[in-house]
């Protein structure tokens, strides 16, 4: 016991003593260090979490028939995320004038009649509210098969893009297997 008394008193005796200057400096670099690391971690998360929307999404318009590479471009795949739900494409826009709340309203009713079309209910669309990269990995994958005739079953307008859309549009991919213009299709 009386050892250990006698560190802490050595210890103290010779602890070096910091000017208000420098212990106000210390703190600034502690609290910038945070944010930097913080911040790091953010953008880090955020880029992420873009990528795996990325392949996503192409795997997504890879089954319907929209060229993936549109997958990686910012906007324009909400943009025709959106036609491919039979939404107007432009709803993307708001959400640069800070209305995205309600492209994300038309988003989500997209998503329920896209997963119309792949025979889903309506708990496979709480999936994708929640979880999207899943919601489209899924619907993207080999054993979901894509139907658009069923959305006219379901009293819903067709698609905007890719197969089943009524218009011939620049993302739907002529090149893909099976793709049939309207012209040849009617």
């Amino acid at each position: 016991m009386q050892g250990g008394r006698a560190f802490f008193i050595a210890r103290h005796r010779y602890a070096v003593q910091m000017t208000p200057d420098a212990q106000s400096a210390l703190a600034v670099q502690i609290i910038v260090g945070v944010l930097v690391l913080t911040y790091g971690l953010v953008i880090l998360v955020i880029a992420a979490s873009w990528v795996v929307m990325g392949f996503a999404l192409m795997s997504l318009y890879r089954k319907v028939g929209v060229k993936p590479w549109i997958a990686w471009v910012p906007y324009y795949r909400t943009w025709v995320w959106l036609k491919l739900g039979g939404q107007p494409g432009w709803l993307a826009l708001l959400s640069l004038l800070g209305l995205g709340f309600v492209a994300s309203i038309f988003l989500i009713i997209g998503m329920s009649r896209i997963g119309q079309s792949f025979r889903k209910d309506a708990g496979f669309l709480v999936l994708g509210i929640f979880l999207p990269y899943v919601w489209a990995f899924i619907l993207g994958g080999r054993t979901s098969v894509y139907e658009p005739g069923l959305l006219a079953w379901y009293g819903q307008p067709a698609p905007l893009v890719g197969y089943g859309s009524v218009v011939a549009d620049f993302a739907t991919d002529l090149t893909a297997p099976g793709w049939q213009s309207p012209a040849q299709a009617g």
